[in-house]
C-alpha cells in the first residue's frame, strides 16, 4: 500500500485539464477541414476525383465530413488550395446536413435541444453499440474512461445494460448481421432517449459505403441525435460532442 501511494505522489495529477484549458494535439492531426470557396475549379474537381469516398462535390464545393475518412489526399493537391485541415477537433453536428462542409461548422451547443440538457445534465448513461465496425472508433471511445480523459468526472458513463442507459452510442456500418441486435438494443433503452452515431461508419457507411452487406446509415433505422465525425473520431471530438450537446 505504501508503494501504491508513493507512485501515486511520484506521478502526480495526470487527468487532462480540457475543457477547462484549450487542449494542444499533435501538428500531424488532421481535424476540421478549411475550404478555400475561391478555388479554381478545375483543382477541387481533381480533389473531387482523388476522394475514395466521393465526400467531395466538385459543383458545390463542398465536403461531406459524414463520408470523410480524413486521410488527407485533398489537403495534398496544390499544396492544399482547396483544403487544408486544421488542427480543430470539436467537429459534432446534431443534423447530418451540418455535415456537409462548406465554411464553418454550426455551433453544436446552440442545437443542444434544451429538454435533454434539462434530463441528461447531470448524468448521461450510454451503451456502447460496436455495428460491425474495425474496432478503432471502439478504441478511442474506450480511451475516455483512462484517468487522463476521465469521462466519468463528467458524470458520464457507459453501461452494460441498456436497460440503465440514457441511450445508445452507435460505431461501425451497422452490418446485415448486427441489425436485429441493435435494435433490440435500442428498444431496451427506456424513453425519453437519445442516439449518438460516432463516425464516418455509422454516418454514412464509411469505406463500406454502397456495400449490400451493410445499412450504412443510423438514421435510416432510428432517428439519430448527435454525430460524431471522423475515422476514428479523436477522444477530444467525443468527449468535446458530448459535452456541448449534453451539459
Amino acid at each position: 500500500m505504501l508503494k501504491v501511494i508513493a507512485t501515486r505522489l511520484d506521478q502526480g495529477y495526470r487527468t487532462s485539464p480540457y475543457p477547462k484549458r484549450p487542449a494542444r494535439l499533435s501538428a500531424r492531426f488532421r481535424g476540421l477541414p478549411e475550404i478555400n470557396a475561391a478555388c479554381d475549379p478545375a483543382i477541387v474537381r481533381r480533389c473531387a476525383d482523388l476522394c475514395p469516398q466521393e465526400a467531395i462535390s466538385a459543383d458545390e464545393q463542398t465536403i461531406d465530413l459524414g463520408r470523410c475518412t480524413f486521410c488527407g489526399a485533398c489537403g495534398q493537391v496544390d499544396d492544399g488550395a482547396f483544403v487544408r485541415f486544421s488542427n480543430n477537433f470539436e467537429m459534432g453536428a446534431a443534423r447530418r446536413q451540418d455535415l456537409i462542409l462548406k465554411g464553418a461548422l454550426p455551433d453544436l451547443a446552440s442545437q443542444a435541444k434544451a429538454h435533454f440538457k434539462k434530463l441528461f445534465g447531470r448524468s448521461l448513461q450510454l451503451r456502447q453499440v460496436s455495428a460491425g465496425g474495425c474496432n478503432a472508433c471502439e478504441a478511442d471511445t474506450n480511451v475516455l474512461n483512462t484517468p487522463f480523459f476521465d469521462l466519468s468526472r463528467f458524470g458520464i458513463d457507459f453501461v452494460a445494460s441498456p436497460r440503465h442507459a440514457d441511450g445508445i452510442h452507435v460505431t461501425g456500418p451497422i452490418t446485415r448481421n448486427m441489425r436485429t441486435a441493435l435494435l433490440d438494443t435500442y428498444a431496451a433503452v427506456p424513453a425519453p432517449k437519445v442516439v449518438i452515431a460516432s463516425g464516418c461508419c455509422a454516418i454514412s457507411g464509411g469505406p463500406f459505403y454502397g456495400s449490400e452487406e451493410i445499412i450504412g446509415d443510423l438514421n435510416t433505422l432510428v432517428p439519430v441525435d448527435l454525430y460524431i465525425p471522423g475515422c476514428p473520431p479523436h477522444p477530444l471530438t467525443t468527449l468535446h460532442a458530448l459535452l456541448a450537446f449534453f451539459k
